[in-house]
């Protein structure tokens, strides 16, 4: 569920970083101050408004049936489709900074010239603006990825504890099962996971910007 969570704040967070990097710069700075703005409050309270905003009685469902689009409430609380909602909404300000700023530091003459040579929108896009923004698709996705898969209370608040994260099978090793040298291993090899995985971004974004003073 952290992957699927994973790939939908790219889905939501390409499109909207590509957005405000194009549009006036004088309300840039208004959007950016919306998109940090919900790590003003802690992320536990913001889980717990969110239950009650799945809830069968809770706003969602009383929207949807005012307007005629359902007939009657739907159960979306402890259900994995809760917990990657859950997900998205405390992470998705994570994909949405590091997206930004690569996109925001593209050069437009680049784009201007796959135009001139005849390139359509989509090939610039996927020939272009896809590679040079990697590094910040790699990065966001590292910013969200590695702490959705410790976010436990997100998967016992809204998924009713029927959903497990591997921050869930830690701290059951630790608090339940009493398995203390076996939630220690877990947690070991989630650190390496961790630890690898910020490596190889490293090693990959060092290794593009070699080839990219090469060319």
């Amino acid at each position: 569920m952290s992957g699927i969570a994973t790939i939908i704040c790219l889905l939501i967070g390409y499109p909207f970083a590509f957005m405000v990097s194009k549009i006036h710069p004088k309300y840039r700075p208004l959007l950016l101050f919306l998109v940090v703005l919900p790590f003003w409050t802690n992320s536990l309270i913001r889980i717990y408004g969110m239950k009650i905003f799945l809830g069968v009685k809770g706003v969602l469902n009383t929207m949807l049936m005012e307007m005629g689009i359902l007939s009657e409430p739907i159960r979306i609380l402890n259900t994995e489709v809760a917990v990657i909602i859950g997900l998205v909404y405390l992470l998705l300000p994570f994909m949405i900074l590091p997206l930004y700023s690569a996109i925001e530091k593209l050069d437009g003459r680049l784009l201007e010239a796959a135009k001139d040579l005849g390139a359509n929108a989509f090939q610039r896009f996927f020939r272009v603006i896809l590679p040079l923004t990697m590094p910040g698709i790699v990065a966001g996705c590292l910013l969200v990825l590695l702490p959705a898969m410790g976010m436990f209370y997100v998967a016992d608040l809204l998924g009713g504890a029927k959903v497990l994260l591997v921050g869930n099978v830690i701290k059951s090793e630790f608090l339940i099962s009493r398995n203390w040298p076996f939630g220690s291993a877990i947690s070991i090899g989630l650190t390496i996971l961790m630890a690898l995985l910020i490596f190889v971004y490293y090693r990959a974004n060092k290794l593009l910007n070699k080839k990219v003073e090469l060319e």
